[in-house]
């Protein structure tokens, strides 16, 4: 997904660690360690990868998006309708309690080939509701996270690039440095240098999310403000 090679990660956390024969830690030590980050960056940011994707619906009002994307961790969006019989309509987020109190009985409605709104619960990231209950037959362009496949540590080829955007990219560093100085953290030097890279991790996630926020685009018209 960015254009950092991963061997460049690793060459600059060699450097740091002033290990560049990876006497003390290995270079596939490190790779792991590479992979363990995505892990990281994708809890606190579920948008550093996201993908939007065609999704086949199964008959019903709830869907599961690992049954066609075992990688995904979680639905950001239902876009809209795609299947060529629908409207290719937008798809609309409701709660299900509003639903429930305008359609009481909407779980055994008609199925349509289009789906008018999804409903979505975060304890179950993986899931979303559909109304009316789709056909076999609908599709729908959903947006969702993933945790990336790994790297392999035994080969990291050199044009492989980072699997998250090049942003992300000092994120991955410390924390590699910080997984690194804490196998050491017999040693207090070392005990603080870990502690300072992880901070380092949390404080450029948080950052990211408020600056991203901030520069949102938003509705600005006179009835939003």
């Amino acid at each position: 997904m960015g254009a950092t090679m991963v061997n460049t990660i690793l060459d600059k956390a060699q450097t740091i660690l002033q290990d560049p024969d990876g006497t003390r830690w290995s270079k596939a030590e490190l790779v792991g360690w590479v992979n363990s980050a995505y892990t990281e960056i994708v809890n606190a940011r579920p948008d550093a990868t996201a993908a939007s994707q065609t999704f086949k619906c199964e008959a019903g009002i709830t869907q599961v998006l690992t049954d066609q994307f075992p990688q995904a961790l979680r639905l950001l969006e239902v876009d809209r309708n795609v299947a060529s019989a629908s409207t290719g309509a937008m798809v609309r987020l409701i709660e299900r309690g509003v639903l429930t109190s305008q359609v009481r009985d909407w779980p055994t409605e008609t199925p349509s080939d289009t789906v008018e709104f999804y409903m979505f619960d975060p304890k179950l990231p993986r899931e979303f509701m559909v109304y009316p209950p789709a056909t076999a037959d609908a599709e729908l362009e959903v947006v969702f996270s993933s945790v990336p496949e790994n790297h392999d540590p035994a080969n990291i080829p050199a044009d492989e690039t980072i699997k998250v955007p090049d942003s992300y990219a000092n994120v991955i560093l410390d924390y590699v440095l910080y997984r690194a100085y804490s196998k050491d953290a017999e040693y207090a030097a070392n005990a603080q240098r870990a502690a300072a890279h992880f901070e380092a991790v949390q404080f450029a996630l948080g950052t990211k999310a408020k600056t991203d926020t901030a520069v949102t685009p938003r509705d600005e018209s006179p009835a939003k403000r």
